[in-house]
């Protein structure tokens, strides 16, 4: 465990891992050169798995292509695939359905939140040459805090510890999810969560309604000091 995971691990408070599925050697030779090998090195030590009690998982972007593009369609993302200047893969999602998104030349460039229809871009291409892609997922890792992963009530109490005693630990492939969901008029209540299949789910929620991309704030921080 090098010190970045360590951080992650203990001093953060996310290990141990729960609910770990091995990577099978197909999946790893087909990752190798679009993914960090570093990450590659953490699925090949803890699997695709749970942490933080299953607050986060780390996961196989084999098993979330199809519903990214569904995410991703009719957006600069999507034409950016097309013209191959850039390639996404899910690498984690939260327990609430977000999803946590690695552009191979772009970083750690959108994190999209589920129950909102809100896709967060940050476009990390000039960190990710600086530090190159090795330090930019160890760091990933060990800045990594459990509370952006939460879910407020609308008291504005985070949710998960008590999601997690009422309902129980999730499974690999579940995720807690507003029943009905919050673009339907559900309300982000205790009462309204539900354990459903994630990737179900997750279809069920982008085809919803219209994605909203939000402001891209490194960007608009960059743009600011050039000035």
């Amino acid at each position: 465990m090098n010190k970045f995971f360590d951080n992650f691990y203990n001093f953060k408070g996310f290990g141990p891992a729960i609910k770990a599925t091995m990577p099978s050697n197909e999946t790893l030779e087909f990752f190798k050169g679009k993914l960090p090998e570093r990450l590659l090195e953490y699925w090949q030590e803890y699997g695709f798995s749970g942490w933080g009690d299953g607050i986060f998982w780390i996961v196989n972007p084999q098993d979330y292509h199809e519903i990214l593009q569904t995410w991703l369609e009719g957006t600069e993302f999507a034409e950016r695939e097309k013209s191959g200047s850039d390639s996404y893969y899910v690498i984690g999602r939260g327990a609430f359905g977000d999803l946590i998104v690695w552009g191979r030349t772009s970083g750690l460039s959108i994190k999209i939140n589920s129950n909102f229809g809100m896709i967060f871009p940050t476009d990390y291409s000039e960190k990710l040459r600086e530090r190159g892609e090795e330090r930019s997922i160890e760091l990933f890792f060990a800045t990594m805090r459990k509370e952006p992963l939460d879910q407020k009530g609308v008291d504005e109490k985070p949710l998960f510890e008590q999601t997690l005693k009422k309902l129980g630990p999730l499974e690999a492939d579940e995720m807690y999810a507003f029943v009905p969901a919050l673009a339907l008029g559900g309300v982000n209540k205790l009462e309204n969560l539900q354990k459903v299949k994630a990737i179900e789910h997750l279809n069920f929620l982008a085809e919803l309604g219209e994605k909203r991309i939000m402001a891209d704030i490194v960007a608009m921080s960059n743009e600011l000091h050039k000035k």
